[in-house]
């Protein structure tokens, strides 16, 4: 029961904090490496840029939503799975954390148990907790390839009243393979189970990994995505939902009341951004290049113990051996070398003190450069480390 006058406590975004110091050293001269956010360092396609500079010179916009998009977004959902969504299915949304919110308080009430991997991304706990629910952390490690099961979920008592779902998930980049994905949602629908699944890294998979969408086995999720990643347009703050049609004029209630709509402007630039394949498939291609580089090098800087990233854009890596102190790690390695990484304690607030986060999002130049700066200073702390012992 939630009191009147209760306002939830959440925990600090700490990446925030080490990129808040990195624009500060940046201002000051230094040279930052910035790797800690999933932030594509490219830039939207050049053709919806092109598309909302001319919409911009012409169009006075006001509140709207563009049917055309939502009709594009629902085909690219049989484009991709196979898969029969309705226009009207799709709620446009300003980003994927605002429909993060919309779709649980779409779901559950306050009071809720909502399950999610350990590690995860830290803004669902902390959603969970604003919104007076709570948050069930199942603890997910290298057996589990750092994922949610189905076992794991059916052992569970009492069941949980929803569940969320990323794959490929942050901060690990692992892959759910889709007979897992089959099995957790029968598990779900065996015990009430609700899911919310967040797909923004679709399309962002390496070596053969599949990242199917949760609507291919429970069709009635909620599916939050987002062109912030793949279609590199993160500052453009334009996301999706889609509803089980039964939820769909309450979804549209919570769209119009919390955002009326998303920028026009954006919504403009998605459109044709469905439309640069080639383009959006060379980033996806340099994201490769940059994944195997690090995993290539990572062995050489004392990092073996990494999460597999089978996609979106991230190194998940144990720093057992030289601290337990992640955020401390963090801040002296950007400090020394101009690296910004993100703490773990964001995504595992019990096992993320011995773990760091980095985003290969960026150029292949700068993670080269990146490694040449993290080669001698990570061989600087074993060697400390070997003193010390």
């Amino acid at each position: 029961m939630v009191r009147a006058g209760m306002t939830a406590r959440i925990d600090q975004f700490h990446a925030i904090a080490v990129s808040t110091l990195a624009h500060r050293l940046a201002g000051e001269g230094r040279s930052i490496i910035h790797m800690e956010f999933g932030q594509p360092s490219t830039g939207a396609p050049a053709k919806a840029i092109e598309k909302a500079q001319h919409v911009l010179a012409t169009d006075p916009m006001g509140y709207w939503e563009s049917q055309a998009l939502k009709a594009r977004i629902a085909r690219s959902y049989a484009d991709s799975d196979g898969l029969s969504v309705e226009p009207q299915q799709i709620i446009l949304t300003c980003g994927a954390s605002p429909a993060l919110v919309m779709a649980l308080t779409l779901r559950f009430a306050p009071g809720a148990r909502v399950a999610l991997a350990r590690p995860g991304y830290v803004a669902y706990r902390n959603t969970l907790r604003s919104l007076h629910m709570e948050p069930v952390e199942l603890e997910c490690g290298p057996d589990e390839r750092f994922n949610i099961t189905a076992a794991a979920l059916a052992a569970m008592e009492p069941a949980p009243d929803g569940l969320i779902l990323a794959s490929p998930a942050n901060p690990t980049g692992t892959v759910i393979p889709p007979e897992e994905m089959a099995a957790i949602a029968q598990v779900c629908r065996a015990r009430g189970i609700r899911v919310i699944s967040d797909e923004i890294y679709h399309g962002l998979t390496y070596d053969g990994a599949q990242a199917r969408s949760t609507l291919a086995f429970d069709p009635d999720a909620v599916i939050i995505n987002s062109f912030s990643k793949y279609f590199s347009m993160a500052g453009w703050r334009l996301g999706w939902m889609v509803v089980p049609l039964d939820q769909v004029d309450q979804a549209r209630a919570r769209m119009g009341n919390l955002t009326l709509t998303p920028p026009v402007l954006s919504q403009h630039a998605g459109l044709v951004a469905f439309d640069c394949g080639d383009e959006l498939e060379g980033h996806v291609r340099t994201y490769a290049r940059n994944r195997q580089i690090l995993l290539d090098a990572l062995p050489e800087l004392g990092l073996a113990r990494i999460a597999p990233p089978d996609g979106a854009f991230y190194i998940w890596a144990d720093i057992a051996h030289l601290t337990d102190d992640s955020m401390a790690f963090c801040l002296k390695l950007l400090e020394d070398t101009g690296i910004a990484t993100a703490p773990g304690i964001d995504f595992d607030p019990v096992e993320g003190h011995h773990f760091f986060r980095i985003s290969f999002a960026v150029s292949t130049p700068l993670v080269e450069e990146a490694i040449a700066r993290m080669k001698p200073w990570f061989a600087a702390r074993l060697a400390e480390r070997a003193v010390g012992a």
